[in-house]
């Protein structure tokens, strides 16, 4: 709900905003025995401990990330983009090598069906455009696209024609204001009127419909129109329909459902394929173009995604993920359409599995404590993938039938460098005997026996998961001297509906007693000082964070950020209108509600020394809910410092501002606890 964004490394924090455990599979499944690697135990002499040192807040910006990966038609290669460059793995142990130039900025690439060219986006101009590089001998790259918008998106159609684009009116105006006259109005008649971008209001204009740019001609053609939104479009094989995603109802702004339709680009009318109240989307046809599969989740908060499938002349969808009770991220066919590739969240780890499309068999490919957080599906079932191990970061990989093959290290200095806290996960009853999980991550120099400062640092969402991997946050905090406990408590989406569903109507209740029996264990254990705690969190960290300090003041120390403190005040305020109503009903009918989940109401408990920070223009959680905690701290006389960070919104943040936040929360924690 409140964290479609976390000021950290997402490669080991997985989260989802909108949207029994019984698989079969067969003993081919890939283990992961041997591939893992801890860089906390790889400093084996005390020579290399010593030419180590601990993580700074500038280390932040040396970890590398890639982009997805794409394996190309024939299989021989992969492509990934890394801060701003395209590099090609092949499959000798060759290093990865860059194919873009450091001038300007390249991403999304995208394969031709005959491997010889490269699709991608590249700023090479004033805005993003679409961009093609032949691969034998990478000469120079042509530019394909030249809309004064920019192009967002590398779907081409499969003759690589065209490209499938989305746009709204307000995108394509061309009309400039006089600079000395005053910005018109901002006039809103929508009832969903909010979202997280630019002004945070959702005007006439900003619905998006799907449009055609053909290459050779340079010409846009729109293709559906209307008061609808259309989005999340695919093509068929043989180029002439595409899939796409609507909700037509007569109030679409009312519910989370959605539909898919087809459209024949011969005809203007599309085809509804599904009819029923689920949230559905990513939605693509299969290989021979006889059927479209999508995620569909009950009721599109709560409800884990499964994979569905119908003719693509219509007819009644299959469930082909029904065994499986677990949040399913994305999917893709194999190529010769017979299975289903998908990753999944499972307990603090995203597995990849796959699905057989005639019968719904499931198959674990790849488990353990592993993040399998992008892939892609090329010939004969080969696989290229971003993964990480237990403690590293994400790498690409190459996984052909057992043989999983890493292409790239590309944070091997900085963990040659760098010294590392040891990460684990426990697991613990909670108050009513539910079993939670965590991790804890130590300092560097941890020795056993000894009792250390502690942060209780919470996930947001509340649907996502803390997860195995290396975390720059948890591993600098712990470079600090602080042990990290980061609890996955109901609500998060590694544990299946059931686990998840258990926070409906009790935000800050029931995953209150788990977060506290986190650390209650961490003190049980010998590990945390029961006299130096601090609690922390972002989005819905940040409002559980709010929520602890209203309930106990065995904190010494809080940082709130994001987070929601009156959920009244919210209504029509931030942009989840919908939520609200699907979840509580209206405020002026369930008041108690609303008041049952506001920490606001309940600042009067508060003991614990609090900063809290927020962006200025965040309508995913607006500063407001800040500013009320704040105010009420400061004439209760309890220390708070209030942190507003300008032309910032929920996520996206400059790293300058990302550092800072860092910085202070830090500050704020070792002036209370050491």
């Amino acid at each position: 709900m409140w964290s479609t964004y976390y000021t950290d490394d997402s490669s080991v924090l997985t989260m989802t905003v909108l949207m029994n455990f019984t698989c079969r599979y067969l003993p081919w499944a890939v283990l992961l025995i041997g591939v893992t690697f801890n860089p906390a135990a790889a400093a084996d002499t005390d020579d290399s401990i010593h030419s180590k040192r601990l993580a700074t807040l500038s280390d932040r910006e040396s970890i590398r990330y890639p982009g997805r990966p794409a394996i190309s038609p024939d299989g021989e290669l992969i492509a990934f983009s890394e801060d701003g460059t395209i590099y090609i793995a092949s499959n000798a142990h060759d290093e990865p090598q860059a194919i873009s130039t450091s001038s300007s900025s390249a991403w999304s690439p995208r394969w031709s069906a005959d491997s010889k060219n490269l699709y991608f986006l590249s700023d090479r101009g004033d805005v993003s455009q679409l961009w093609v590089l032949p691969i034998d001998g990478f000469g120079e790259a042509s530019q394909l696209t030249s809309l004064e918008q920019g192009v967002s998106s590398t779907n081409l159609s499969p003759d690589e024609s065209q490209v499938l684009l989305a746009f709204s009116d307000n995108d394509l105006r061309t009309e400039t204001l006089d600079e000395s006259s005053l910005p018109p109005p901002i006039v809103v008649t929508r009832r969903q009127f909010k979202r997280d971008a630019g002004l945070g209001y959702i005007t006439e204009g900003s619905t998006n419909h799907l449009y055609l740019y053909d290459i050779e001609s340079e010409a846009l053609a729109q293709i559906t129109s209307g008061e609808y939104e259309e989005g999340d479009a695919s093509w068929s094989p043989d180029g002439k329909s595409i899939v796409f995603v609507s909700n037509r109802e007569d109030e679409p702004d009312a519910s989370y459902r959605s539909d898919i339709w087809l459209l024949a680009l011969d005809n203007n009318e599309p085809v509804q394929l599904t009819d029923n109240e689920n949230s559905k989307y990513s939605p693509v046809f299969s290989p021979d173009g006889n059927r479209v599969a999508w995620l569909t989740a009950g009721d599109g908060v709560y409800s884990v995604p499964h994979i569905a499938i119908v003719p693509a002349t219509g007819g009644t969808p299959r469930i082909l993920t029904a065994s499986l009770d677990r949040w399913i991220s994305a999917f893709e066919f194999s190529a010769n359409g017979k299975w289903i590739y998908f990753n999944f969240d499972n307990a603090g780890s995203t597995h990849l599995s796959r699905v057989r499309v005639s019968d719904g068999r499931v198959e674990r490919i790849l488990e353990g404590n592993v993040n399998v957080t992008a892939f892609d599906v090329g010939p004969a079932s080969t696989l290229a993938l971003h993964m990480n191990d237990q403690f590293g970061t994400t790498d690409v990989h190459r996984l052909q039938g057992r043989s999983l093959t890493k292409l790239t290290d590309l944070n091997n200095e900085y963990f040659a460098e760098i010294l590392v806290g040891n990460k684990r996960k426990v697991s613990f009853a909670s108050e009513d005997g539910t079993m939670i999980e965590a991790f804890i991550t130590t300092p560097p120099d941890y020795e056993a026996g000894t009792i250390y400062p502690t942060i209780l640092n919470l996930h947001g969402g509340p649907v996502g998961q803390f997860a195995w991997g290396y975390n720059f946050r948890a591993q600098y905090l712990a470079a600090n001297g602080y042990v990290v406990v980061e609890p996955n408590p109901r609500g998060s989406s590694g544990f299946g509906e059931e686990f998840i569903r258990a926070i409906y109507r009790t935000w800050g209740i029931t995953d209150y007693d788990d977060v506290i029996a986190s650390i209650d264990y961490a003190v049980d254990q010998g590990i945390a000082d029961p006299a130096k705690l601090a609690v922390t969190g972002y989005s819905y960290g940040g409002y559980l964070t709010n929520v602890v300090i209203t309930e106990t003041a065995r904190f010494k120390a809080a940082a709130s950020g994001a987070g929601h403190s009156l959920i009244q005040a919210n209504f029509g305020h931030d942009m989840y209108q919908q939520w609200y109503v699907w979840e509580l009903g209206v405020p002026w009918e369930n008041r108690d509600k609303y008041d049952r989940l506001s920490p606001f109401l309940r600042a009067g408990n508060i003991e614990t020394p609090t900063i809290f920070l927020g962006g200025r223009i965040d309508w995913n959680v607006p500063v407001l809910n800040a500013e009320l905690m704040y105010q009420a701290m400061k004439v209760r006389g309890i220390d708070a410092e209030l942190v507003v960070y300008p032309d910032a919104h929920h996520g996206g943040w400059p790293e300058e501002y990302e550092q800072d936040y860092l910085q202070r929360v830090v500050a704020w924690f070792d002036h209370y606890l050491k």
